[in-house]
């Protein structure tokens, strides 16, 4: 197997893991032809991680079933190792369980395998921003049938929440995580706040540095994992200081 020479930054920088040759050719193809340099390729998670070690990509595309190490322990590993590269799991299934737990361990989204051309490109272009792949209702569902279930596979030795203790945060904060946890938007959050989203988008951020978050999938997660929101509970708001 070789990599994709690198010929400058045209776009993201990424690196495809998939232990099928021609999902990764498909994948490598539809990026290029859109200028996203695709700088590395790996079979399998063990492979995936030198990779990312060696060319410290932007982005990450990991299948989640692969030989040997898979798509979560590696992501795993290439987030605490290089925590600035953003992680999007490939899978051939809607709400596959192993999801919940790359999205607890710092994962920026999911993809299903038969992505379009189009909306694999703007994926990759969306999480090198900085934002979330997965829309706030979408990762709420995905929590709710995962994060009180069961121990799996997958979730049984997942890393912890990247911060369990909230007491860094100030009550307004505490207000709006639990929103995001309900899924609201930030126009939804100043609506139903009173606030501009220019003090919306403050909270937030500070909310992510405080937890050491890295999007708003994350801290639905975290919602859910520290109890400011149940299962099965209504978009209401919730009490607390302004």
């Amino acid at each position: 197997m070789t990599d994709a020479p690198s010929t400058g930054r045209l776009g993201p920088r990424v690196v495809i893991a998939d232990d099928q040759e021609l999902v990764r050719t498909g994948f490598r193809m539809i990026l290029t032809a859109r200028g996203i340099d695709v700088v590395g390729e790996a079979s399998d998670g063990a492979e995936a991680v030198a990779k990312v070690l060696e060319h410290r990509p932007d982005v990450a595309l990991l299948d989640i079933r692969m030989p040997g190490m898979d798509g979560l322990e590696a992501a795993r590993r290439i987030l605490v190792q290089v925590p600035r590269c953003r992680v999007i799991m490939l899978t051939t299934f809607d709400l596959d369980h192993y999801v919940y737990a790359a999205l607890a361990a710092g994962a920026s989204g999911f993809l299903l395998k038969d992505v379009t051309s189009a909306h694999l490109a703007a994926a990759v272009r969306l999480v090198d921003t900085g934002d979330a792949l997965l829309a706030p209702s979408i990762t709420r569902r995905l929590v709710e049938r995962f994060a009180t279930g069961a121990p799996t596979p997958a979730t049984s030795t997942q890393a912890p929440a990247p911060h369990r203790d909230l007491a860094p945060l100030t009550p307004r904060e505490r207000e709006v995580l639990t929103l995001l946890g309900h899924g609201f938007s930030n126009s939804e959050l100043a609506s139903e706040l009173t606030l501009t989203e220019s003090t919306v988008k403050t909270h937030v951020a500070r909310i992510f540095a405080k937890l050491n978050l890295r999007d708003r999938a994350q801290a639905v997660v975290l919602a859910y994992e520290t109890g400011l929101v149940s299962p099965g509970g209504r978009q209401q708001r919730p009490v607390g200081g302004r």
